[in-house]
């Protein structure tokens, strides 16, 4: 029995599609029916069968934050995909980031560890790959620093501090540190504001740029790592790297928007940074522009995914296709 943690978001629903779709048994936390009814809308962009495919998982209510239910999700499961997180890059959210980051992730791990599952995937997040000092790529060997990191890749530090604590317990694992994940269906947040910026025909672009991963690359390597004899060793997931001016220009054209041509000045993002903050504090909505967010901007970094390739004969998929298809469902549902 294969378990999924955070199925029910944009790389776990991916990733149950995939394995029901390989006739693999599976089984996947979830919190409310709401979230179920988005895995079942991810799956009717793909399937026709979306309803039966659903079926097909073992849905269990829980968290992992709460060992009781997680004790339940555990029966009989060999092998764990570890997708639950909290994203926010609001300071004020260290807190919560650290728990359920943090200590869920160190359940996810105790709970392996107790029942013998074979192989841990845990994902993480580039933001925990160092930054070089020179105009290198980043490697998964650069050294990280805390040092100007937001709150979620701290959080997801110290996460993977906790799964190399498994490893040190003779627990299998893998980590995989996936750029911006390029899919459908979750339009509030990551790669999903990109295609809501393009359609609303911004003229302005920010600086910088990141490493850009189709969602499927992602769920593609995951299996492979699980299904290979590759354990303690972790992976960037990075198919190519853009400027964010690139990606928005490609969405913008697939949508047939106008595309941005203007780069957000330093006193702009300064400014969209104090407004950001009284948004903050009248409507409670979660902060998107901080000083961790200014300093990546203004210091992009470019990743390698040699590790990756060589190790499995990895060909990343080229991202136009799943631009073009997440561009064509999000047009669909905003028109």
């Amino acid at each position: 029995m294969v378990l999924v943690t955070g199925g029910t978001g944009l790389v776990g629903s991916h990733l149950l599609l995939k394995l029901v779709n390989d006739n693999i048994e599976v089984r996947a936390l979830y919190r409310t029916n709401e979230k179920l009814e988005q895995v079942k809308k991810i799956f009717g962009y793909y399937s026709p069968n979306a309803k039966t495919l659903f079926k097909k998982i073992n849905w269990v209510k829980g968290d992992i934050l709460d060992i009781p239910s997680l004790e339940s999700a555990f029966i009989q499961v060999t092998y764990v995909y570890h997708c639950a997180a909290y994203i926010s890059f609001n300071p004020s959210d260290f807190k919560l980031l650290e728990r359920i980051n943090r200590e869920g992730t160190a359940n996810i791990v105790n709970m392996c560890i107790a029942v013998g599952v074979k192989k841990l995937c845990h994902i993480s997040t580039i933001g925990t790959i160092g930054r070089p000092i020179s105009n290198e790529k980043a490697t998964e060997e650069t050294e990280w620093s805390r040092q100007n990191a937001n709150p979620y890749a701290i959080t997801k530090h110290l996460a993977e501090m906790e799964v190399w604590r498994g490893a040190q317990e003779q627990l299998q694992i893998v980590i995989v540190n996936p750029g911006v994940i390029l899919g459908p269906g979750f339009w509030e947040n990551g790669s999903g504001t990109f295609f809501k910026t393009a359609f609303k025909g911004y003229p302005f672009y920010p600086p910088g740029g990141s490493g850009f991963i189709t969602v499927s690359d992602v769920t593609r390597s995951m299996v492979d790592l699980m299904n290979s004899k590759i354990t303690g060793e972790r992976f960037i997931l990075v198919a190519k790297n853009l400027s964010f001016k690139e990606i928005l220009r490609h969405i913008a054209s697939t949508m047939g928007k106008k595309a941005p041509n203007k780069e957000l000045k330093m006193w702009q993002l300064q400014l969209g940074k104090f407004g950001d903050q009284i948004r903050n504090i009248v409507t409670g909505k979660a902060r998107r522009i901080t000083n961790s967010t200014i300093y990546g901007l203004q210091h992009p970094t470019k990743f390698d995914n040699s590790k990756l390739k060589n190790a499995l004969k990895f060909e990343f998929e080229p991202l136009e296709e799943i631009i073009t298809f997440s561009a064509k469902l999000f047009t669909e549902e905003h028109s």
